[in-house]
């Protein structure tokens, strides 16, 4: 199986979509590079496509994305009334072709520090789009196909256009489902509970025989994967988690510096200090007095 991943922000954009019904011996377009996605749902029949030296029979509760920068054809003309939905979409931001199985993909929460300017950036992530497959919610992907179609009426209405996007969201939504319903790997599912229980429990004093416990893995095991999945052991891990919430209270609150620090887990302010210096680059006060209007 191939994966189209999506970096966002910015979300996929929705520029068109409809409806159609192809009779026996009429073949779908071929173009080349036209320079948006065109995602394909078929509902009855069967399409016989090609895109460069790939050949799929997308056939009914079926789907195909083909891509903005390649060269797509008709295989071989519908043997039968062949029903589909189809929506070209594009996006500004980056995206690639993998091969499924996916490659372990290391999560964006290091431990590395941030810098200042970028405190307020995006936090950019990967939607995974099948590009040939059946659908896990086949029946209510099709409703919200149908319904994008049925707004395309009204589109030159501006409010229109935005309920259109906000359809099309659940349409991508619908279809990473398929991929994001895969079983995690052994290595990743242990990494994802150390970390939710780390954030759950961030105020508390941990150590490593009790998150062991608590998740009911061995710690040597927790930090190997915790190391392969985030890049950092689980102490870095929670000591960022507690310097983030850290920079929350000192932005949203006026609570004092040692408070600060009692409240995300620090047992000595001089310690929060030193470690938030480490992590931003600047101590706290300096950090609040950074976004400070006085």
């Amino acid at each position: 199986m191939s994966i189209i991943e999506l970096t966002v922000p910015p979300l996929p954009h929705y520029m068109i979509g409809g409806h159609t019904v192809m009779p026996p011996g009429r073949k779908h377009p071929s173009r080349r590079a036209i320079g948006v996605f065109d995602l394909i749902v078929v509902v009855k029949g069967c399409l016989y496509m090609g895109e460069e030296d790939r050949h799929y029979e997308v056939r009914a509760g079926h789907m195909l994305i083909l891509r903005p920068d390649a060269e797509h054809y008709p295989t071989r003309a519908c043997e039968e009334d062949t029903e589909y939905y189809w929506a070209h979409f594009r996006t500004l931001g980056d995206w690639s072709i993998a091969d499924y199985p996916l490659a372990p993909a290391r999560l964006n929460d290091s431990a590395e520090p941030v810098p200042v300017a970028e405190q307020f950036a995006p936090r950019p992530f990967v939607k995974r789009l099948p590009q040939f497959a059946k659908p896990a919610k086949l029946t209510l992907l099709e409703s919200k196909l149908q319904q994008l179609s049925q707004m395309s009426i009204n589109d030159h209405i501006h409010g229109v256009r935005w309920k259109q996007q906000l359809v099309f969201q659940e349409v991508v939504d619908l279809l990473s489902a398929s991929v994001e319903a895969r079983s995690p790997t052994p290595a990743l599912a242990c990494a994802e509970k150390a970390a939710s229980y780390l954030r759950q429990h961030y105020r508390e004093d941990i150590t490593a025989q009790t998150l062991g416990e608590s998740i009911n893995f061995h710690p040597v095991y927790i930090a190997r994967c915790m190391k392969r999945e985030f890049g950092c052991s689980p102490f870095d891990y929670l000591l960022r988690f507690r310097i983030q919430q850290a920079k929350l209270l000192l932005l949203q609150t006026d609570l004092s510096v040692s408070r600060v620090a009692e409240e995300v887990g620090f047992n000595q302010s001089a310690y929060f200090a030193t470690c938030f210096a480490k992590f931003e680059g600047l101590s706290p006060r300096q950090y609040r007095q950074r976004f400070s209007l006085s």
